[in-house]
């Protein structure tokens, strides 16, 4: 009796990789075993980059405050103890975008916090 082999669905399996490797450099996109390798790779770090992406814009959102607030005089920690103690709930995120895009707006909340 021949030997029965799933050759469907294996070749299903090589191409859903190589699929998922276009793009890559030289034997990684042309190469299976190679093109595994770096597709686990680069999901490892899509999945690691995903939490730290959080991270990256929580700490611009920072910076661009401490750059607001020091224009009035102020320092970012100082700010936002003052900020929480006023009941004036503005998430980071706001804040920021206000600092960059509305002056006046975020000079008002400072006045007001102080």
């Amino acid at each position: 009796m021949p030997r029965s082999v799933n050759s469907v669905a294996s070749r299903k399996r090589r191409k859903k990789i190589l699929k998922q490797a276009k793009g890559y450099f030289g034997a990684r996109s042309k190469v299976y075993t190679v093109a595994k390798n770096a597709v686990e790779k680069g999901l490892t770090y899509a999945y690691r980059d995903r939490k730290q992406k959080k991270r990256n814009f929580r700490s611009l959102w920072i910076t661009r405050i401490n750059a607001g607030v020091r224009e009035h005089g102020m320092s970012y920690s100082q700010f936002m103890h003052k900020l929480s103690q006023s009941g004036i709930e503005l998430n980071r995120k706001v804040l920021a975008d206000l600092a960059m895009n509305d002056a006046a707006a975020f000079k008002a909340i400072v006045d007001a916090v102080k």
